[in-house]
């Protein structure tokens, strides 16, 4: 037997003809929790020399960096005929679609920008902003589920679904299994492992990793993009091809770490 899904009204406040949606506010509310673990680190010395108010920019940095390239990542790598067809469909945040791919290139320019603007290293940047990063990814998959989108494969196990934009049948929720691996375990794991002092990169290589894993294995219960499908292998999708370059990245990260340490 089905779980049953609960019907949550995507928009969570009408005020005349503005609608505020949940989607939006689970970035929001990512986006300040976000802010207080970093400003927690920067009190328990776990920042690269950064004060609490320089914590304050590099989030509005970052938080720029998130929306613009992950909006224009989603229209660029899955949604290219609706951008060419109309471009101003990139502004339409609130309707859902947005790419982590996009919004980790966007986040690494902003780092960079930032750390050129404030003399810091890139990747002491990097080390000290990705262990509260998968808070942001957990918000954002609770967003893609009250919306009823990116939803899992047809399945029989005892928790699956029936969403209302997902047909008749029971699907895996493969929002909510994102959320717990992308969001919270990356979190715990990320937390943990860098509230002790570690080499240059390797905070960021396991994030790399750890994201890049979570993100594989939870695409094989989650729809591929219709307009997609499985690339090559009978399974193989988009965003596990998106998240291969990164987990190379990570273990090139590790392995960069290892050899400078010596």
């Amino acid at each position: 037997m089905a779980w049953t899904y609960p019907q949550i009204d995507p928009v969570a406040l009408q005020l005349g003809k503005v609608a505020i949606h949940w989607y939006g506010i689970m970035y929001l509310l990512g986006f300040l929790i976000g802010w207080g673990l970093l400003c927690l680190r920067a009190k328990r010395a776990m920042s690269p020399g950064m004060t609490v108010s320089q914590v304050g920019d590099l989030v509005t940095y970052a938080a720029l960096g998130v929306i613009v390239g992950g909006r224009l990542g989603y229209m660029l790598f899955y949604d290219l005929p609706m951008l060419l067809h109309s471009p101003l469909s990139l502004l339409m945040i609130w309707q859902g679609g947005m790419s982590f791919h996009g919004g980790f290139l966007g986040v690494v320019l902003a780092l960079w920008l930032f750390g050129r603007r404030h003399q810091v290293a890139f990747l002491a940047l990097a080390d000290f902003i990705v262990p509260v990063v998968p808070v942001g990814l957990a918000a954002g998959r609770i967003g893609n589920f009250i919306n009823s989108e990116l939803w899992g494969r047809v399945s029989d196990v005892p928790w699956a679904m029936v969403f209302p934009t997902g047909g008749p049948l029971a699907r895996h929720p493969s929002q909510l299994y994102e959320f717990l691996l992308e969001g919270v375990a990356l979190f715990i794991g990320l937390w943990c492992y860098s509230s002790k002092p570690r080499a240059l990169g390797r905070v960021s290589g396991w994030f790399a990793i750890g994201y890049s894993v979570a993100r594989i294995f939870c695409e094989l219960f989650r729809v591929p993009d219709p307009q997609y499908g499985y690339l090559a292998f009978g399974w193989l999708t988009m965003g596990q091809l998106l998240s291969l370059p990164l987990l190379l990245l990570g273990i090139g990260l590790l392995i960069w770490s290892r050899h400078s340490t010596k």
